[in-house]
């Protein structure tokens, strides 16, 4: 009989605070918040998010990035800094290495229906497989309405209305991405799949991967493997949630790292979300997160610009 591996994140129900009573909701604030505090991460059931959508998209995914990469360049979207369509093979870097990550991916943005506005840029339609993006959006509005109750969750963990939160993630700039790490072929020169680092965003949904390889560096500077089980999604912190509670809330350096040689003719899908606010929400430090052990770390900025500065560091916006 196998042995799991030991958690080394928290694991919270969500339907606990969305049908829960009085002290249910206010004991799933009190954990989830906590784990955002100590850890930056925590896994969490009973999201709402039906695992046949996962799955259907899952096998969506794998057979978009399948097709021959001249077709699946059709879909790479000019001016969109990664935002939109399809990014090709080596072209995204952690902020802090020049070296590619050994990954493409496609990224679905939000769809409103004011056009006018030069801020979103249309989701481009996959025509050899149809379903792929029809899926994508289903599992798109999934992950937001479970990442709006977190955040829901987080206000209140903060102090805040319950509903501080809901106005700016309306319409906001989330990204449902779909990760496809190729089989390595030949020794990786210093790449792994991808290298540290933290996430922009609010926070960040992860559905269980295809493969292993998931990593979080604790407080100590040690690597950690990150295990999701069953129907558990894996969320974490982002650096604007970070900046929002002047390092209250922690957003932790993660990596994806390569398997072992006999496993590296397994690729690797993932499908993280990527919770982000509308361009206009300012990441001003909450006053009531700054103390004398806590001077205020952060100069202001709103969500659009500091989104752009993360862009062109990470090398998809020039």
């Amino acid at each position: 009989m196998s042995v799991s591996a030991p958690r080394t994140i928290p694991l919270v129900n969500l339907s606990q605070f969305e049908k829960g009573d009085k002290a249910q909701r206010e004991a799933f604030v009190q954990e989830l918040g906590n784990a955002f505090h100590n850890i930056g991460f925590v896994g969490v059931t009973g999201h709402g998010i039906a695992k046949d959508l996962i799955d259907d998209f899952y096998v969506a995914a794998k057979k978009f990035f399948a097709l021959p990469v001249e077709t699946k360049r059709k879909y790479e979207v000019e001016g969109a800094a990664g935002q939109r369509g399809y990014t090709s093979f080596g072209k995204e870097h952690a902020k802090q290495s020049q070296v590619a990550d050994l990954k493409e991916f496609y990224q679905i943005g939000q769809e409103v229906r004011d056009r006018s506005s030069n801020v979103f840029v249309p989701n481009p339609e996959v025509t050899e497989v149809p379903q792929f993006m029809s899926l994508g959006t289903q599992l798109y509005r999934s992950f937001e309405a479970a990442g709006g109750s977190l955040l829901r969750a987080i206000s209140l963990y903060l102090g805040r209305d319950e509903k501080y939160f809901d106005e700016y993630i309306v319409d906001g700039m989330s990204i449902l991405r779909a990760i496809h790490y190729p089989p390595i072929t030949q020794e990786p020169k210093s790449a792994i799949r991808a290298e540290q680092h933290e996430d922009i965003n609010l926070i960040t949904l992860l559905v269980g991967a295809s493969a292993g390889g998931l990593e979080l560096q604790n407080t100590a500077g040690e690597w950690q493997e990150i295990v999701p089980e069953n129907d558990e999604i894996v969320i974490n912190v982002g650096d604007m949630l970070q900046r929002l509670t002047n390092n209250y809330l922690k957003s932790t350096t993660h990596r994806v790292v390569n398997p072992p040689r006999e496993q590296w003719h397994e690729p690797r899908l993932s499908i993280p979300f990527f919770l982000h606010p509308r361009p206009e929400m300012r990441l001003d430090v909450l006053p009531s997160t700054v103390t004398d052990d806590r001077p205020v770390a952060y100069e202001p900025i709103t969500a659009g610009e500091y989104l752009d500065e993360r862009l062109r560091e990470i090398g998809l916006k020039k």
